[in-house]
């Protein structure tokens, strides 16, 4: 007689090892894209400093690259072959009112007109001013599709549910040469990635970093072309 023996896994085990086998499948995971395009020779010494200033938002409904300008200019000013990196409020209080929204200079005209100025070299040579950087850029959310269901009742609470959508980050860095008021070389940064959160009674957000991604390999990128060859 041959008995066939059947195991039940207990019903408390199924909604975590589901959850473990969703992880698995879905990862995020971001592809960032570096462009460079060099107009003139660059180098810097170790008393030379880099300005990150961010473009100002013109409408409301445009993105303030503030923290962007911020986590660039950190990571320039971090880790091998750190570059003197001064603070764009720093910089831009020193400057008044030349750096003001309405008077900061957008084409190497306006720079070249300014630097005519002796007031104005005198204080970037106090500076040390070497490179402006302008960024400009901004995050976008696109391909949104799913449905998450949260609710509470007499048993406890809980999701359930996927969602999934895609963020873009795309920013550029244009580089001004203080020292020959011309732009020297452009670079771009483009990070994709896939944002995942299933939920079995607990959502599990699997976040692309996207921004991130942007911010350390555009510096990086930054760091080298300010170091030139």
């Amino acid at each position: 007689m041959i008995t066939k023996a059947r195991f039940l896994m207990p019903s408390a085990w199924l909604r975590p090892m589901t959850l473990l086998g969703m992880l698995a499948v879905f990862q995020a995971c971001t592809t960032t894209t570096i462009d460079e395009f060099r107009q003139g020779a660059t180098g810097i010494s170790s008393e030379d400093s880099v300005v990150i200033l961010g473009r100002t938002p013109v409408s409301p409904n445009d993105a303030d690259p503030s923290q962007f300008v911020e986590c660039v200019g950190e990571r320039m000013a971090s880790g091998d072959n750190a570059i003197n990196v001064i603070p764009e409020q720093q910089f831009v209080d020193a400057m008044f009112p030349w750096f003001e929204p309405r008077m900061a200079p957008k084409r190497n005209e306006d720079l070249q007109l300014m630097m005519a100025q002796p007031m104005v070299t005198d204080i970037m040579s106090g500076l040390g001013v070497r490179y402006i950087v302008w960024l400009d850029g901004q995050t976008e959310r696109t391909n949104e599709m799913g449905q998450l269901s949260c609710g509470l009742g007499t048993g406890g609470g809980g999701c359930v549910g996927f969602v999934t959508w895609e963020d873009d980050s795309s920013f550029e860095a244009r580089v001004w040469d203080i020292s020959s008021a011309t732009e020297v070389g452009t670079i771009s940064a483009d990070a994709v990635g896939q944002t995942y959160i299933p939920a079995i009674v607990i959502p599990i957000p699997l976040i692309a970093r996207v921004e991130a991604n942007a911010c350390s390999s555009l510096a990086d990128q930054l760091k080298q072309f300010v170091q030139g060859d």
